[in-house]
């Protein structure tokens, strides 16, 4: 480590916090990052108790993401991988229907799938071709318009719309209009054309715990809740202070810094259930999807799919807003299974609601340039709600606040 090196915090180990502090690291300085909650990870969790493995919401990573070969050991993480399609449930009828030109199976059954034209079908394949070809780059400079008008311009057909793209999207951006920006949809779309979704043999939480394993353990104080943050101070919770030269702040920072208390981050939702089954599930990693509006279930998949030797349980995300309490929830999702799908669940194991499950963004980019995360001549921003709600944007973020800081120390320009 260099001598006489500036004192860091970063505030929050979320994979944010964990790549910008692996970033200061690799280049020489130490560290100490101040975690809220008594694990890594943020919003990047999951509960492992009695040999279950319930992530806090269906989280899947895409392993084309560019920031996971740069801070990951992906071998190590064992990934699951989704096959590249899903089963879509509309009208008693089951359709699967998927990516062809990587797993050949899908090839028949999404021809003849009643969820959309052949020219939808075609369309896809188009959009999927049009998109391999265009840089990331070239995604977050484009115009934005939401992903439902993306979709119309694009051609596709209302049936194919909300047969197929409203419900598996909505699983993935947590809102059901597919409002969400043009260049979110253009990069996730292309990201699952290039690769694969994926989940850790461990859960994702395995994914911050492998970060957080590339730092000495004394530099991570869990437990400990900043509450403000003022030029070089950090006041906690329990009314300690503590000084820094310079401070990352890699969650959201309205409310920790006076100037920004205006500047609430608003939120996507979602309610994920888990549920006993006595079904053996689709006998392979895939999604499914309930393409009825009335319904409450978006997307759902058996955990006995995806981890070896689990036990049968569905995961089961609902987007949509409602006013039912747990019980009434549990009782609506376990009826809507049994008549969308014909899938038999029994009993509620874990129900989590997750208030901040994806930040809610407008214009939208694919990671900040390090001179932008600076704040005050103290003080630097990270995180994924900076750009877009992904762990690419999370660790690309990160990764640029730390470059910041490097330059403020060294007194160099970047470009």
């Amino acid at each position: 480590m260099k001598e006489n090196h500036p004192s860091i915090a970063i505030i929050g180990a979320g994979v944010s916090g964990l790549t910008a502090a692996i970033t200061l690291q690799k280049a020489g300085y130490q560290t100490t990052i101040y975690e809220a909650n008594s694990f890594v990870g943020g919003r990047v969790y999951s509960d492992t108790s009695r040999s279950q493995i319930l992530d806090h919401g269906f989280q899947v990573m895409l392993d084309a993401y560019p920031a996971v070969q740069e801070f990951l050991d992906v071998e190590a993480l064992k990934l699951r991988k989704f096959v590249p399609g899903s089963i879509v449930f509309k009208d008693g009828k089951k359709y699967r229907l998927g990516d062809a030109s990587r797993n050949s199976s899908f090839l028949w059954s999404t021809i003849v799938a009643g969820v959309g034209s052949i020219k939808d079908k075609w369309l896809v394949f188009s959009l999927s071709r049009k998109l391999k070809q265009k840089s990331i780059q070239e995604i977050f400079a484009s115009p934005e318009v939401t992903t439902l008008a993306y979709l119309q311009d694009f051609g596709f057909s209302a049936k194919m719309i909300n047969s197929f793209f409203k419900p598996f999207y909505a699983g993935i951006f947590l809102e059901t209009e597919l409002s969400t920006s043009s260049r979110m949809f253009e990069f996730v779309f292309k990201m699952f054309a290039e690769g694969n979704a994926t989940i850790p043999a461990q859960g994702i939480k395995a994914i911050p715990e492998q970060l957080a394993a590339q730092l000495p353990k004394e530099s991570l104080i869990l437990d400990k809740k900043v509450t403000s943050v003022v030029g070089n101070e950090i006041t906690f919770e329990n009314g300690e202070k503590a000084t820094s030269d310079f401070t990352i702040i890699a969650t959201p920072a309205g409310k920790l810094v006076p100037n920004l208390a205006n500047q609430e981050q608003n939120w996507h939702q979602v309610t994920v259930l888990y549920l006993d089954t006595d079904h053996t599930g689709f006998d392979e990693a895939i999604i499914g999807l309930v393409a009825n509006e009335d319904s409450l279930i978006n997307n759902f998949h058996f955990l006995q799919d995806v981890f070896d030797d689990h036990k049968n349980i569905i995961s089961v995300s609902v987007v949509k807003k409602h006013t039912l309490n747990n019980e009434q929830l549990t009782e609506r999702v376990i009826k809507e299974l049994r008549e969308e799908t014909d899938i038999k669940a029994s009993s509620l194991i874990k129900m989590f609601h997750i208030n901040k499950a994806l930040p809610q963004l407008n214009s939208l980019n694919n990671c900040m340039h390090p001179t932008e995360t600076q704040l005050t001549e103290h003080i630097f921003l990270a995180g994924d709600h900076l750009s877009n709600g992904s762990l690419n944007a999370a660790m690309l973020n990160g990764k640029a606040a730390a470059q910041a800081v490097m330059s403020k120390i060294d007194g160099s320009v970047l470009l």
